[in-house]
């Protein structure tokens, strides 16, 4: 969770600053690609916001309204995150971005002062400047979100970002990943399109760089809100855990079949085992008691995100 929280916390520092510089450079040249940016790093500020609300929910203690807490209040706000990542900067971006396409112009021409030293250099240098530090800054964000997925790509032995994209249950972590990689690309492609602008005076590849970065976040927004979607709705552990799993209670001695194995998610690496259990019909009450016990305390053992373990004797 602290983990989390700092890798959270990281992309609300580098997208706060960074909105306002895109902003600026925006207003200075009027490059539409520019506002497509400061817009997507608005949007991503305040999805960070959402994503510690999501955290300091998650918990709060259980209590009778929640028995098993809170923990799913990350997979919500990760999927409003989606939604306004979809609304606001995927839509405002591409719809921008089109407007512009139909009438394009070149980033502006005019010069830029520093008021201090007294310094004239033109505006569209701004931009260049915004979009570098907005990739260093995106890139920050993203080593630590990064290096946060890969100790449970290690710790769960998946395969690579592929298979944790869609096995995870942090999708805190997930979330944070993803808006700092499309933050990093959309950066790289504004500062492409004015770059491009800027050379050949033709403002047709601001405008198309702007609807690409506006597709672009709605494409990510639609697979992220797929990703929550899975667990909001009350998904199972992978398959291989629970095979795992199923295994720990099918070699306890007393055991004569499992009748039912279920698992469910109810907060990120928090999980709910239930188990309808045939036992050997020598063993009295006291037994299957003492039994039950035992694999419980095995179970939670061999998987630290296991919780609460019900184990139902079937006759």
């Amino acid at each position: 969770m602290a983990s989390s929280k700092s890798v959270v916390l990281a992309a609300l520092v580098a997208n706060g600053l960074i909105a306002i510089l895109k902003f600026v450079g925006f207003l200075l040249t009027g490059s539409a690609a520019m506002l497509s940016e400061t817009y997507h790093s608005i949007s991503d500020t305040g999805n960070q916001v959402f994503l510690l609300i999501g955290i300091r929910y998650s918990g709060k203690d259980r209590n009778r309204e929640h028995p098993f807490g809170y923990g799913k209040a990350q997979f919500f706000y990760s999927f409003l995150v989606s939604v306004f990542l979809f609304g606001i900067a995927g839509w405002e971006s591409l719809k921008h971005g089109y407007s512009a396409i139909l009438d394009p112009h070149p980033p502006g021409t005019g010069n830029a002062t520093l008021p201090v030293v007294n310094i004239t250099f033109p505006a569209v240098y701004v931009n260049y400047s915004v979009l570098v530090g907005a990739i260093v800054f995106e890139a920050w964000a993203f080593k630590k979100a990064y290096a946060n997925m890969s100790r449970q790509i290690e710790e769960n032995e998946w395969s690579g970002l592929r298979e944790a994209f869609k096995k995870t249950s942090d999708v805190t972590v997930l979330t944070a990943l993803t808006e700092d990689f499309i933050a990093m690309a959309g950066a790289g492609i504004a500062l492409f399109g004015v770059y491009l602008s800027r050379v050949t005076g033709n403002g047709i590849y601001d405008a198309v760089a702007a609807a690409i970065i506006g597709l672009m976040l709605m494409g990510f927004a639609v697979a992220l809100a797929w990703e929550n979607k899975r667990l909001l709705l009350g998904e199972s552990m992978p398959k291989e855990d629970e095979v795992e799993l199923r295994g720990v209670v099918e070699g306890w001695d007393g055991i004569d079949r499992i009748v039912d194995f279920r698992t469910v998610y109810f907060g990120p690496d928090k999980v709910v085992v239930m188990a309808d259990v045939e036992f050997d019909e020598v063993l009295d009450t006291e037994e299957i008691d003492e039994r039950i016990t035992a694999i419980e305390a095995a179970l939670k053992e061999s998987n630290g995100g296991i919780r609460k373990v019900y184990i139902e004797p079937e006759a």
